[in-house]
């Protein structure tokens, strides 16, 4: 039998560590929490009879009594080393807690898997602060995670021998940046007999069915339009791309800007020079009163755009942005989202302007996005309709109607030839069922 010993910073770090140098027949012997990380003890050879013979002569020479806590099996054997713990060595000490006398603790079990869920749950109903159960808990816990970690990687591998197109599929899916949730939603909608060349190309028709778009041509917007959204994602250059082409349409005097941003340095400067350059006026409004007074005698013009302060969905400051523009009526409002941004905050945008309501998306910054999975994800988890997209800074002419094929067309052309495959442990993570084995 080879025994190792593997330190990394985290747990999932550590098993990927002992996979790829042991491989899947590799037997964790302990876990245990250390000024490094995580430590692990990981053999390979595993002879259950030996460490089960080490086990009870162990066992036989321990002469303190076990904690009176009402554990599982798999937890006893280390409530009976912990006496010894500060005596015996590293590997030795840890041998116990992780080796049940049925056997070694192998990854692939649901029986052992649930075994350890109810230690767990056993563990935190253990009243007071006694150490030892204290660690107990801390290791089960570790142990869980592992089992956590084995099990995804388990079903991952199942999939992949079983139904390799749709492994590739979520692969390739996972490359372009979507979501696992999306992902897995455009999977379990392909066929289950599909060929190979389905496979390239029917995912991506999938996903620009799922991406909704408003059809809304530039030159045809009218009426008063407010952009919302969090800082630095564009709006005002977005204002001013969409204005010019209603200038060049419609004329400058059917044209008004309107700012309601008194809180970001030259945000009123800029609108303004954008406005000189179109021959168009701005006004400037503070509150819900203004907003309604600037608006009123406006209602002839074919295009009034509001430009809004860049605001965090915890700026406490939003609130009375959403008070301001729901005084005004008639008014159409688009979230402006940047596909350079993370996907998680996309999803916090989209949530903390929900009480707005907004009618539609305009998704900016193609240019500066290394991957668009992202942004695909959240459009599709918002349902919001897309009615433009932007790809750089040039007024007007880097502005389009939103076209969801050939979004997903460049969304797939930035997956650069010879970029490297996800590692089977990032697909594991994300499409192995081992939550639900341990829930």
């Amino acid at each position: 039998m080879k025994i190792k010993r593997f330190v990394a910073a985290d747990m999932r770090q550590a098993m990927r560590e002992v996979r790829e140098e042991q491989g899947p027949d590799s037997v964790i012997l302990s876990s245990r929490r250390i000024a490094e990380g995580i430590e692990i003890i990981a053999a390979l050879d595993y002879d259950e009879a030996l460490m089960r013979e080490a086990a009870d002569h162990g066992a036989e020479r321990e002469s303190a009594p076990a904690p009176r806590a009402e554990l599982p099996p798999i937890a006893a054997p280390k409530a009976a080393a912990r006496g010894k713990a500060e005596a015996e060595p590293a590997a030795e000490r840890h041998l116990a807690p992780t080796t049940p006398r049925s056997g070694a603790t192998r990854y692939g079990t649901a029986a052992l898997a649930a075994s350890v869920a109810d230690a767990v749950r056993a563990a935190t109903r253990v009243p007071g602060p006694d150490i030892a159960v204290n660690g107990m808990r801390e290791e089960l816990n570790q142990l869980k995670e592992m089992l956590q970690i084995q099990l995804s990687s388990l079903a991952w591998n199942q999939l992949d021998r079983e139904q390799p197109l749709q492994a590739r599929v979520l692969r390739e899916l996972t490359r372009m940046g979507l979501d696992p949730d999306v992902a897995r939603m455009l999977t379990a909608e392909l066929p289950p007999n599909m060929t190979v060349e389905q496979s390239r190309y029917l995912p991506l028709g999938l996903l620009s069915r799922h991406i909704a778009v408003s059809g809304r041509e530039i030159d045809q917007l009218g009426g008063v339009v407010a952009l919302v959204g969090p800082t630095g994602v564009g709006k005002t250059t977005t204002i001013a791309k969409i204005a010019a082409r209603a200038v060049l349409r419609h004329g400058a005097n059917n044209v008004t800007l309107v700012t309601t941003d008194q809180y970001r340095i030259g945000a009123a400067a800029q609108l303004e020079h954008y406005g000189r350059l179109l021959g168009v006026r701005v006004h400037a409004a503070h509150d819900s009163a203004s907003l309604h007074a600037v608006l009123s005698p406006l209602r002839g013009r074919h295009t009034v755009l509001v430009d809004t302060a860049g605001l965090a969905g915890t700026d406490p400051r939003l609130q009375s942005q959403f008070e301001t523009l729901r005084t005004a009526s008639d008014v159409r409002v688009c979230l402006v989202l940047a596909a350079n941004a993370q996907a998680q905050a996309m999803e916090h945008a989209v949530r903390a302007y929900q009480p707005l309501k907004p009618q539609a998306v305009i998704l900016t910054k193609l240019d500066e996005s290394p991957l668009l999975g992202g942004a695909l994800s959240a459009l599709i988890r918002s349902r919001l309709p897309l009615d433009y997209t932007t790809d750089g800074q040039r007024v007007p002419e880097d502005i389009a109607t939103a076209d969801a094929r050939k979004l997903v067309l460049r969304a797939a052309q930035l997956v650069k030839t010879g970029q490297a495959e996800p590692d089977d442990v990032l697909l594991a993570d994300r499409f192995g069922v081992a939550q639900a084995a341990l829930a």
